[in-house]
């Protein structure tokens, strides 16, 4: 297997579990609205609702976030990193990969693991209201979402080996992005071919590399 398909199988694997784990915004969205209904027209408000919201959001917030590191999301202080050389680049996240990333996370998983075997052997529930909802199944979303953020780091650290030896950045699976500028630029009633959409999505990353060397220059 050659490096890119490595790095394309994983981030498939990130892809496919934070695709999934949206969908709880649809059930974080039932659940609130039922209990707004239950509230405020019929008086019969749920005592463990807050407790639910709370870990489905979690859920969501967690298993979420190996996608973001395959999709290159999270946030860093562009300002600097921007402007850097490639192989640079590379250099000071596989520094930083290595002190911070692989500790942090190795951290949680370990400590996860410890939460939620304690948390499935007494089959703990939420001591915020009498009724609370079981809160094992949710802990054990920590060591798991917390692997799933440790394979993608693993990927991110050989594109750095990547681009320390070839000077570029290997590619990345690409997802929808862009969509809103790119609808704007066509228009939302216009037939969108695959020439057009590569032109926009051109435009639009010139668009932001102008704003950023703008951002450069003020700063």
């Amino acid at each position: 297997m050659s490096a890119q398909k490595f790095l394309y199988r994983i981030d498939a694997v990130s892809t496919w579990v934070g695709k999934g784990a949206a969908w709880l915004v649809v059930l974080l969205m039932l659940l609130v609205c039922a209990e707004v209904v239950k509230r405020y027209l019929l008086n019969m408000p749920t005592a463990w609702i807050f407790d639910a919201s709370n870990m489905l959001y979690g859920t969501l917030f967690m298993l979420c976030g190996a996608y973001t590191l395959a999709q290159n999301g999270h946030v860093r202080g562009d300002f600097l990193y921007s402007s850097m050389k490639p192989r640079t680049q590379a250099m000071f996240d596989i520094v930083l990969y290595g002190l911070f990333f692989i500790p942090g996370i190795a951290a949680l998983i370990y400590a996860g693991t410890s939460y939620a075997g304690a948390s499935w052997r007494i089959l703990e529930h939420s001591a915020v209201t009498a009724d609370g909802p079981p809160i094992y199944p949710f802990k054990m979303i920590i060591p798991i979402a917390g692997a799933f953020v440790m394979l993608q780091g693993i990927a991110e650290i050989v594109r750095c080996v990547i681009c320390l030896r070839t000077g570029e950045w290997p590619s990345r699976l690409k997802d929808v992005a862009e969509i809103d500028i790119i609808e704007q630029q066509l228009g939302a009633s216009t037939l969108i071919d695959d020439d057009s959409r590569r032109l926009a999505i051109a435009n639009a990353a010139q668009i932001d590399e102008i704003a950023r060397q703008r951002g450069l220059g003020d700063k």
